[in-house]
């Protein structure tokens, strides 16, 4: 039996995984129409240090990220975050990030210390006459029908508060994530925990940040990296599949044949057509709607509706003596209603030791992210721009005053897939027409999750049940 993998992401590359080692008999092809396996999963160098120029980190308490990268032998290069704080650049300066749950407030304290909300007693009043503080019980996030992220909290913290907890806390984080809007994003799709937390949202969220073990005590760190880059993992779990790997080879056709599937694969003037029993397409929303439009027209039809954000990374090398005092903490978010070029800067020596180890005591590292979804503009200037832009966020922000060593810009256009309200309907749609497809499974960022271990989860499900569908493995 053969199989096709078409996309060499991290989904892609773990479904590939996914099928080798529950049929080792199988014959598996993945194809990718760039040069290099990972996709969003990139290392660069930055001042002759290896950094990650994609996705950092892999969310620790979801197993599947970390249990992957085990499985492709790289165990002994998982390492943890410093146990460092984070802070949100907002009113004209760096203030300590209260916990939170996905952004609303746990502890009412620490907010009011904080400075984030401008207004404290205002803010306060409006939570009392928004019934916001009464005691409420945690629900099941299916009781909520879908809204917006933004909708949801403002009618449970009032129209004023909870504009100000989406402006300043919601905003900064979803973005950073889906590169997203809180007025635009799904409750249920982009934001579970908060549709979870149920009609009180400060009284539940306090309630559940209590309940935590403190760290520890036997509470798992809640992200993860690997020594040397998250970019390794894609190659590695490739390497470890046995999977036959076909660079620079892109599907340009997917065509349905009386015994399976011919995938067209390669420039029209060379085109090799290769004949399989299956495929898993595992490539990015547009391309994955293109390829299966005529044997999956429904599904093709969602997939195509699903909008995807830009963003970059630019990448600094400064003087470590080039501030006006020590960078404290691991670094900020920014909410846009400040208006700022970068929407997150992460300072990378000091959140990993290992890249503190590699960089030196006279170097220090940091990434900033700009880019949110509809706001293209800034991200159409050239990299000297880009570069210039971040650089004078950190200087207003934590007082960089030195000139970088090196600089490194990582453009992802169009890499961000935006579960805005209706996913899961959209992707409910998407998946009972692939079901009556023989021989089709697709999977990806697109569907059920952003994060790595979410997309791994989601291409071994996908490898999982086209072995199923074959009928070659029992449920």
């Amino acid at each position: 039996m053969r199989i096709a993998v078409i996309g060499g992401g991290i989904a892609g590359v773990t479904a590939a995984h996914a099928l080798k080692v529950a049929r080792p008999d199988v014959q598996v092809d993945l194809y990718e129409g760039s040069s290099q396996l990972g996709g969003k999963l990139l290392l660069g160098s930055v001042a002759g240090v290896s950094v990650d120029v994609g996705a950092e980190s892999i969310l620790n308490v979801r197993p599947e990220g970390v249990d992957l990268a085990r499985a492709a032998g790289l165990g002994a290069l998982v390492v943890h975050p410093e146990p460092v704080s984070a802070a949100i650049w907002t009113r004209g300066a760096l203030r300590p990030m209260p916990p939170t749950v996905m952004g609303i407030p746990s502890d009412l304290d620490r907010l009011e210390t904080s400075g984030i909300v401008s207004d404290w007693p205002a803010f306060s009043r409006s939570l009392c006459v928004s019934g916001a503080m009464a005691t409420q019980t945690h629900r099941d996030p299916s009781a909520v029908g879908d809204v917006s992220v933004a909708d949801f909290v403002r009618s449970r913290l009032g129209a004023d508060a909870g504009q100000e907890i989406v402006d300043r806390l919601i905003e900064p984080l979803l973005g950073g994530v889906y590169a997203g809007h809180a007025d635009e994003l799904s409750l249920q799709s982009a934001a579970p925990q908060i549709a979870a937390l149920g009609d009180d949202l400060i009284a539940s969220a306090a309630q559940q940040v209590t309940t935590q073990l403190p760290s520890g005590r036997g509470r798992a760190p809640v992200f993860a990296g690997l020594a040397g880059g998250v970019g390794q993992l894609p190659t590695a779990v490739a390497e470890a599949s046995g999977a036959t790997i076909h660079l620079n080879s892109t599907v340009r056709e997917l065509e349905r044949t009386e015994s399976g599937w011919r995938l067209v694969v390669g420039p029209t003037v060379a085109a090799e057509h290769v004949e399989v029993d299956a495929v898993i397409v595992a490539t990015p929303g547009p391309a994955t709607a293109r390829l299966i439009a005529t044997a999956a027209p429904t599904a093709a039809y969602g997939i195509g509706g699903i909008d995807y954000a830009s963003m970059a990374i630019i990448t600094l090398a400064l003087p470590t003596d080039g501030f006006a005092q020590p960078l404290v903490g691991s670094g900020f978010l920014v909410p846009p209603v400040d208006g700022k070029a970068v929407k997150a800067a992460t300072f990378s020596t000091n959140k990993w030791g290992w890249l503190a180890d590699a960089a030196g005591p006279d170097l220090t590292l940091l990434r900033c992210s700009i880019g949110r979804a509809g706001e293209a503009t800034l991200l159409h200037r050239d990299d000297p721009e880009l570069i210039a832009a971040a650089l004078g966020d950190l200087r207003e922000a934590v007082g960089a005053t030195g000139e970088p060593v090196d600089a490194h810009v990582q453009r992802w256009g169009g890499a961000l897939p935006q579960y805005n309200v209706g996913h899961r309907d959209r992707v409910d749609a998407v998946t009972a027409d692939v079901a009556t497809v023989p021989g089709l499974e697709l999977c990806g960022a697109a569907y059920a999750g952003v994060g790595i271990p979410a997309v791994i989860a989601n291409a071994q499900g996908a490898a999982v049940r086209l072995l199923e569908r074959l009928g070659t493995i029992g449920i």
